[in-house]
């Protein structure tokens, strides 16, 4: 049987059915399934992020065998969040990327278009992990109040996202862009 390449085409939906369903069975991921989290969110990044992993572990998938086994076996979302960012030197967007992908019920995207949505939390990219993690808390807390109409921590992310998306188009727009 050959591979059904149609399930690649949602990105978001096989990372967060398949890939995070994967992930807490078996306890890894492999390079490709991490590296579709990073081209997820940021596809200008993976270049730079593989060499990186690269240096670190010698090749891609040691380095996506190493980090995921250590964030499988981590015990709190604060520890997960750690490993990321001083074990793996992960930046705060893409760390929380990743970890809303596995972890969507914990974490959320840190994203620009977000924080200008909530006014407030840009600084949060700047901040040592530990004084991030109760900010990072706040964070996920605004966002859970600021779309009550939504369940979920992901559905909400989306909503904000898309809500500032839609109002920088109609800016361009009036404007002519």
């Amino acid at each position: 049987m050959t591979e059904d390449y149609v399930r690649y085409y949602d990105l978001e939906e096989y990372l967060f059915n398949e890939v995070r369903q994967k992930f807490h069975q078996d306890g890894k991921l492999d390079a490709f399934d991490l590296f579709s989290i990073i081209i997820w969110k940021a596809e200008r990044s993976k270049s730079k992020l593989a060499k990186r992993l690269i240096r670190q572990a010698g090749n891609l998938e040691t380095a996506a065998l190493q980090f995921s086994i250590a964030l499988f076996q981590a015990t709190t979302p604060k520890d997960r969040l750690v490993i990321t960012m001083d074990s793996w030197g992960f930046y705060l967007p893409m760390a929380s990327a990743i970890l809303a992908v596995l972890w969507p019920d914990d974490f959320t995207v840190f994203d620009v278009r977000v924080c200008e949505e909530l006014g407030d939390f840009e600084n949060l990219n700047n901040l040592t992990t530990k004084s991030l993690w109760p900010r990072y808390l706040e964070y996920c807390d605004s966002v859970k109040r600021a779309v009550p109409q939504y369940c979920s921590l992901r559905e909400k992310d989306k909503f904000l996202w898309g809500r500032s998306s839609a109002r920088q188009l109609s800016k361009q727009i009036i404007d002519g862009f």
